[in-house]
């Protein structure tokens, strides 16, 4: 169970913007008219084209940041073509009033020329210079064809909406990314650092496991989050070097578990026959001891990539950690835990829960592998 976890959130992140309803980077399309909308809401959408240019991405860029939108999203409640106009009846949020807004067909369809964006209409066709100062004539009836066809379409939040009106479930998913890029990066820097230190101690003891001990103990000696909280003071909250500080804060962990095997396997017989065959302290420490040492570091790494995920949350939700508009989340619950207790509560309980199913995941796997290493449990 835990690995079928671990595999779909792996997944997900991977192609999080494939899976995303909202593809633009970050996931960030803001339409305040359906902020904090329930989940299930739907909407019909006027999909208007932008009078700029937005350059098309490679397929790998858009799996890896997205692509930005090159439509403005514009929420509806009715529509009517009139001539070569569309008349909407704008959605509020409210459903008493109306607001209604005219857009010219060839402006939904076509990116205009912003200094000359005149449309003239004759004889039942437009004419009008498009944004690369071309002159366009197109036939009023595919233009209409087009817009009932492809601009205008019925929208499902299935996770409901933000405050700015963004899609939750676009959001949570690129969410996945931070959680799983913060463990990935903090097990590995935590495994060096742990790794070598702990092999070393163990391995040479006298002096050197006293000074190493005594880093130990320092580190100990002082509460995780203030380790953290000072290193993302001095990396100035970068995205990636917060991740290096999570990491550099959780060897202390690995390094005890590698001194502790190394002191117990240092006597064995094979160490022994290493030595007296010349070989040097690093080859018998690295591929002689370290390789039966795999097992335990397996256990703390599972254990350590879940503390990882929640120390992260922490941070974002502490407004330290990831910034906006990059979704994290522990930021995401930040802006909404307030409304715990109100009909908003999806808001906060969403990206709780999925913190609580992933390291759950990597929990389960921790222990079903401790499970099959110990000896006793396996008989």
């Amino acid at each position: 169970m835990g690995m079928l976890i671990i595999f779909l959130a792996i997944f997900l992140a991977i192609f999080a913007y494939v899976l995303a309803p909202d593809k633009t980077p970050f996931a960030n399309d803001q339409i305040l008219e359906i902020r904090t909308e329930e989940p299930g809401f739907n909407v019909l959408m006027l999909k208007r084209k932008k009078d700029q240019n937005i350059k098309r991405e490679w397929f790998f860029n858009r799996v890896l940041s997205g692509q930005a939108s090159e439509y403005e999203s514009i929420p509806i409640k009715s529509y009517e073509i009139s001539g070569p106009n569309i008349v909407v009846d704008r959605y509020t949020g409210s459903e008493y009033g109306v607001e209604l807004d005219t857009f010219n067909l060839a402006a939904v369809v076509h990116r205009l020329n912003t200094m000359n964006n005149e449309v003239k209409f004759e004889n039942g066709r437009f004419s009008f210079q498009n944004f690369d100062g071309e002159q366009v004539d197109a036939e009023y009836a595919k233009v209409r064809e087009i817009v009932e066809a492809k601009h205008i379409q019925k929208k499902i939040y299935y996770l409901g909406t933000d405050k700015f009106g963004r899609d939750n479930l676009s959001r949570l998913l690129l969410g996945v990314r931070v959680s799983l890029s913060v463990g990935l990066i903090a097990v590995m820097v935590s495994l060096v650092i742990g790794i070598t230190l702990g092999a070393l101690a163990g391995y040479y003891r006298g002096w050197v496991d006293d000074v190493i001990m005594y880093v130990i103990n320092v580190f100990w000696s002082v509460p995780l989050l203030l380790w953290v909280f000072a290193l993302v003071i001095i990396f100035q909250r970068e995205y990636w070097l917060i991740f290096v500080a999570v990491g550099l804060v959780m060897w202390v962990e690995v390094a005890r578990i590698v001194r502790g095997q190394f002191f117990s396997l240092r006597e064995k017989d094979f160490v022994e026959a290493s030595r007296s065959l010349g070989f040097s302290d690093m080859r018998t420490i690295f591929k002689h001891i370290l390789p039966n040492t795999v097992g335990p570091i397996i256990v703390i790494t599972a254990a350590n990539f879940a503390s990882a995920i929640i120390i992260e949350a922490g941070l974002s939700f502490l407004g330290i950690g990831v910034q906006p508009p990059r979704p994290s989340w522990g930021g995401i619950l930040n802006e909404y835990y307030k409304y715990i207790g109100t009909s908003k509560s999806f808001l906060a309980i969403l990206p709780g829960v999925c913190i609580l199913i992933l390291t759950l995941g990597f929990n389960l796997v921790g222990n079903g592998i401790r499970d099959a290493l110990d000896v006793r449990t396996s008989n």
